[in-house]
């Protein structure tokens, strides 16, 4: 079975540190053993009219949504989600079971045999 993913697209407040808040992210994280991984970053490409004033984005991993509703019922995430949005300008969450897809090999680009 896929992993389970809760993904955040945000947008912080301008008054806010956000190195502050993503290493609170990581420690929270770090806390709760059902967090399989957590990946984040900022947007570095994108034209503001396509991010639509959206920064950053926070992706944790799961192995399945029942470890993803323990993280979500946690008493740490609880706590820490207060102080989540109160930096937050605006936020877009999604959360889904992942689906992988493998890259096929064109047959150009297969060793030729000897």
């Amino acid at each position: 079975m896929a992993d389970f993913k809760h993904l955040a697209v945000v947008k912080f407040r301008p008054d806010v540190n956000v190195g502050e808040i993503l290493q609170g992210v990581q420690a929270l994280v770090s806390r709760i053993d059902t967090v399989k991984s957590l990946e984040w970053g900022e947007d570095l490409e994108g034209s503001e009219m396509v991010r639509q004033g959206f920064t950053h984005v926070i992706a944790v991993t799961f192995r399945n949504k029942e470890d993803y509703d323990a993280y979500v019922r946690h008493p740490e995430h609880v706590k820490f989600s207060a102080v989540f949005a109160q930096a937050l300008d605006k936020v877009v969450v999604l959360d889904f079971q992942g689906m992988s897809v493998e890259q096929k090999v064109k047959e150009s680009e297969l060793p030729m045999p000897s």
